[in-house]
């Protein structure tokens, strides 16, 4: 639990997210976690094991957990947080508020796109775990809320200036979202729409042109499969093909930094981007962004039909 000045109410807010291991030796029982106990080829293991052991290791729990403080403050309610593939679980999160005697909850997942792969399962373990000890108000998606789209800006101006200035000329921008396979969208997921619409209005937002963004996919699986794209590969490669000679990465479907941002990104996307004569830039991830704080916690107030700005009676 993260700490507050003790109320009266017994309202809280539950923040849930993937979940990431404290280890690279922790990798192969948190992907057993992931797949549900099916296991992986061996080789996808070592591979996933590989890319933790260059990045050290993801920040996501600890950046997770910050998120959650700040926006205690913020609202001046408690505020817990559940993983659904590791620690702190879901359970652990459910556990702890039963016992400090929560009545209600609003549930928040920090995944702004709404997939049955990943706000589905995370309802799927918040609901095995709850036994309704609490009510709560699971919020869906949150894609478009306009302060969510202001962080994201805040972060693409910062960084799109700095490499249109470093390169001479303006630098193209990619949009990112995680992929997901080709059968959840035909089974009616909204992900990749909504997914779509936040590059758009983060683009709108950012007054960038037609033709200074594009959005792609990335992070497609390992374990067969047809997933969503284009590629951020074929998207470099096109850009390339168009005369340019750098390109800007905004990954709008993460909240914070992990694996999929260290090393997708900064590592494996740079190297290939180097290999074909290019030169990319990220822009910073979210983080501990103070609006991206003040989006979450105007997402509970609604739910709990408070007035904007407001915080927890004394």
């Amino acid at each position: 639990m993260l700490h507050v000045t003790p109320k009266t109410e017994k309202t809280a807010v539950l923040l849930l997210a993937h979940g990431s291991p404290d280890s690279v030796d922790e990798v192969p029982a948190f992907l057993l976690q992931v797949t549900g106990g099916r296991p992986l080829p061996p080789q996808v293991v070592q591979e996933v094991q590989h890319r933790y052991g260059l990045i050290g290791k993801s920040p996501l729990t600890e950046l997770t957990l910050k998120q959650g403080e700040l926006l205690a403050r913020e609202l001046g309610l408690p505020v817990y947080v559940g993983m659904r593939n590791w620690k702190p679980f879901v359970a652990d999160a459910v556990r702890q508020m039963t016992t400090d005697g929560i009545e209600r909850a609003v549930v928040i997942c920090l995944a702004p796109q709404n997939s049955r792969t990943s706000v589905g399962l995370y309802r799927v373990a918040l609901n095995s775990a709850n036994n309704s000890a609490f009510a709560t108000e699971f919020v869906e998606s949150w894609h478009d809320h306009p302060l969510l789209i202001k962080a994201f800006t805040e972060r693409l101006h910062a960084g799109w200036k700095h490499a249109c200035s470093d390169m001479g000329a303006k630098v193209p921008v990619i949009f990112t979202a995680h992929s997901v396979p080709q059968r959840t969208i035909a089974e009616g997921d909204p992900y990749e729409t909504q997914a779509k619409e936040t590059a758009a209005l983060v683009a709108g937002e950012a007054t960038l042109g037609t033709n200074d963004w594009v959005f792609a996919f990335q992070s497609q699986g390992m374990s067969g499969g047809t997933w969503l794209g284009p590629t951020v590969e074929d998207t470099i490669r096109s850009f390339k093909d168009k005369g340019h000679h750098g390109v800007f990465i905004q990954p709008i479907g993460f909240l914070c930094d992990h694996v999929e941002v260290l090393y997708d990104i900064d590592i494996g996307f740079k190297q290939f981007a180097e290999k074909e004569g290019m030169r990319l830039w990220r822009a910073q991830s979210l983080n501990d962004s103070p609006r991206l704080a003040a989006a979450l916690a105007d997402i509970a107030r609604s739910r709990l039909g408070w007035k904007s700005g407001a915080s927890a009676p004394r």
